[in-house]
């Protein structure tokens, strides 16, 4: 154990970027609020761009990032992977994606081939369904991980090359585990730290179980993102437990972080957020700090490098 901060080069395995006015989210449109576990997200029904990233991250040794879809419209899943392909190809970054795809749809198949076949795509995200808190889940209620016709879009998961990337309230987090156990050649990458909720004793012991239960499955990892709290700043008192229980069962090779920016800007810096991550990881030895930081994600989502201008900027490609 050595408590040094690590200073090594970053891959943000986490973010979003987003046009409005220019692409249908329904969810950013108009005054259109939809629940949200943070509360009222109108601050981030703006444009969002690679350079707004970099000014938050400013600082940060950021060498790659990872684009996750933003909940554009569900009518062209496609369309977002061209924006975003777009996007990448002026400005430099993201240097991976992961692609929507909706599992249960008639046009899975095509979907999934057509996604695969750009070159920053490496997994797809479509949320589940179902059990929508933990009494639902104690009276026998599933999610749509363990309807057939979803497992059977799952399925085409691995045949096309892709991972993954799950994000579920930490009730459905054993379910997750038996998808993970039942189709072992895909990879399934946890968002948000599996969501562990409001930090009371009773919720972050049945997060930990759910995790405990899904880092049994060599071909889980985990994403530690998306760890605000309504109301609240984020802080390493808030996240200690949640950061370090996660190191403790996947292993800092299986772990990797992400900024979840824009949307954590809501309620911290990016360098609040990163600082705080750097300060809770750093009894880690260097080489596992450089694995959470960025071997991990490199491994996993293996980012496309950017191309650069001789001043060392990101340029187009």
């Amino acid at each position: 154990m050595n408590a040094r901060l690590y200073d090594g080069p970053i891959i943000d395995a986490h973010h979003h970027v987003w046009e409005p006015k220019r692409n249908d989210y329904p969810w950013l449109s108009g005054d259109l609020l939809v629940p949200h576990r943070y509360g009222d997200y109108s601050a981030i029904k703006r444009d969002y761009l690679p350079d707004d990233l970099r000014r938050d991250a400013e600082g940060v040794n950021i060498v790659a990032t990872v684009y996750v879809e933003a909940e554009w419209s569900p009518a062209d899943p496609i369309g977002e992977t061209t924006y975003v392909h777009g996007i990448a190809d002026a400005c430099g970054l993201p240097n991976a994606m992961v692609a929507q795809a909706w599992l249960d749809r008639d046009d899975v198949a095509e979907v999934l081939a057509g996604q695969a076949a750009f070159p920053l795509v490496r997994s797809v995200r479509h949320k589940p369904v179902g059990a929508n808190s933990p009494a639902e889940v104690a009276e026998g209620r599933r999610t749509t991980m363990s309807d057939e016709r979803w497992r059977a879009g799952y399925a085409l998961l691995a045949p096309n090359g892709l991972h993954f990337d799950l994000q579920t309230p930490w009730w459905n987090l054993a379910e997750a585990a038996e998808l993970a156990r039942d189709f072992p050649d895909t990879t399934l990458i946890v968002n948000h730290a599996g969501v562990p909720g409001d930090r009371a004793r009773a919720t972050l012991d049945g997060w930990a179980a759910g995790m405990a239960a899904l880092a049994r499955r060599p071909n889980v990892a985990v994403k530690i993102s998306g760890l605000c709290i309504a109301g609240r700043p984020w802080t390493v008192e808030d996240n200690a437990e949640v950061v370090t229980t996660i190191l403790k069962l996947f292993g800092p090779e299986r772990t990797m972080f992400g900024s979840n920016f824009p949307v954590d800007g809501m309620l911290a810096s990016y360098r609040e957020i990163f600082d705080g991550f750097r300060e809770i990881a750093a009894p880690w030895s260097a080489a596992d700090q450089r694995a959470m930081f960025h071997d991990a994600a490199a491994r996993i989502y293996r980012p496309r490098p950017a191309a650069l201008d001789a001043s060392g900027i990101a340029k187009a490609s």
